[in-house]
């Protein structure tokens, strides 16, 4: 029982540290876009186009898709490659050799990762994602060329640069209580990209929709099945409440 308990704990500091390691900024509040079925199509073909390439959503099949309203034409002419089928599961574009050569291990699995990226003191897994996808910035020192704020010496370069263009962060430094931080001002746009900065915004906000979707399709029948359960319960409290009452007031 003790070598148990030994074992939880040191897992637990271990997570606790890669996180305190991971550090990075807070995180931005991402848009609620899981019921917009426009956003999740757009986030889907954003998902397929740039994130399959290197990752896989093993859990997540491609004629799942028809819940947000796509068709499975629309999914075998838009979403997949020659190979695919419509009944397949989410796999990556990369050999699993040739990722680990290239960025030294395989990239994860993303289809929970809008769940499992959740921190407390700040935010949700989604907030994590929406943040990290718009901080990237050239950074000559790393080996890819990109390093990121939410995600200090990321491995993954910046699939979506020619989307957001090139940026670098314009820092500086605040005096509190006689210590110095570093705090991001703002941002200085070195390169522009295909789209403008609310545009990429906006695109990030549906493809962390896409993601979040993704990490649970049934979220929204949950919540709203939810609803009608407490709705529920409340009338059946207060007929209850009366029927007790009208039972005590006889035995007295």
């Amino acid at each position: 029982m003790k070598k148990l308990i030994l074992t939880m704990i040191t897992a637990l500091s271990m997570s606790f540290g890669a996180h305190a390691a991971e550090g990075g900024i807070p995180w931005d509040k991402a848009p609620d876009r899981t019921n917009d079925l426009a956003a999740l199509q757009h986030g889907a073909k954003l998902f397929v186009n740039y994130c399959l390439s290197c990752h896989s959503a093993a859990f997540m099949r491609y004629n799942r898709l028809q819940e947000i309203g796509l068709s499975e034409q629309q999914i075998k002419d838009n979403l997949l490659f020659t190979t695919e089928k419509v009944g397949d599961t989410m796999k990556a574009n990369i050999e699993p050799r040739e990722a680990k050569e290239w960025f030294g291990g395989v990239p994860p699995d993303l289809t929970l990762v809008a769940r499992s990226r959740a921190a407390v003191g700040k935010g949700s897994g989604a907030d994590y994602l929406y943040t990290y996808l718009r901080t990237y910035y050239r950074d000559d020192t790393k080996a890819t060329g990109w390093n990121n704020l939410a995600y200090p010496s990321v491995g993954m370069p910046h699939v979506l640069w020619e989307l957001q263009g090139e940026r670098r962060p314009v820092f500086e430094k605040i005096s509190h209580g006689g210590h110095e931080s570093v705090v991001v001002k703002g941002w200085e746009q070195v390169k522009p990209g295909a789209m403008t900065s609310a545009q990429y915004d906006q695109a990030m906000g549906d493809l962390v929709a896409y993601m979040q979707w993704m990490a649970e399709p049934a979220q929204n029948a949950r919540v709203r099945l939810g609803v009608w359960v407490m709705l529920f319960l409340s009338v059946l409290l207060v007929l209850v409440w009366r029927l007790n009452a009208a039972y005590w007031k006889d035995v007295k």
